[in-house]
């Protein structure tokens, strides 16, 4: 059964793949934080314990996740929008077909740019949860096959995930 710690995964990343990894702040459990006082603490939503790689060494990190590791199941893909600090970060869970803990590799791109490659084409499954989060969130996988809307129709416009999407009125409903 493979049982690799995020601090595991990413020592073997850095150590392939030089400068691929994010140095990130690791996330504070609950029970260790500071008391928040109203208005005086701003949690640091941005730390984490899962490993963070940059957009371009993605795609290298996947392959190794599922060639050299075995973790060959990709499970998932989520968009969180962090508005206040300006980033979206992508999250891709992969499972070992052994069983086991998952393993999550996370990448975060600046809003005003959200590029981030494309796994469809080394990965198939990860075609309709690409479309997904380009559809709600404007995430653009470079190199994706078909990214088009899978959600939203073709005239839609903007992302309704988006934390600063419009949430009052809709253009789209008849008014009569």
């Amino acid at each position: 059964m493979a049982s690799l710690s995020a601090e595991e995964v990413r020592e073997q990343l850095a150590g392939a793949f030089p400068g691929i990894v994010v140095p990130s702040a690791p996330a504070v459990p609950a029970e260790a934080a500071p008391p928040a006082k109203h208005g005086t603490v701003k949690p640091n939503f941005l730390a984490t314990n899962d490993t963070v790689v940059t957009a371009e060494g993605l795609v290298d990190a996947a392959i190794y996740l599922r060639d050299t590791l075995g973790y060959g199941y990709l499970s998932d893909i989520a968009v969180v929008d962090f508005l206040a600090d300006g980033v979206f970060e992508v999250g891709y869970r992969f499972y070992h077909p052994e069983g086991g803990e998952s393993l999550v590799l996370k990448v975060r791109v600046p809003r005003e740019s959200p590029d981030v490659p494309s796994l469809t084409p080394v990965w198939p499954g990860a075609h309709l949860h690409e479309r997904e989060g380009y559809d709600l969130y404007g995430i653009n996988f470079v190199g994706h096959p078909y990214l088009q809307r899978i959600y939203m129709w073709d005239e839609f416009e903007g992302f309704p995930m988006r934390k600063d999407f419009p949430k009052q009125g809709d253009k789209y409903l008849d008014e009569e």
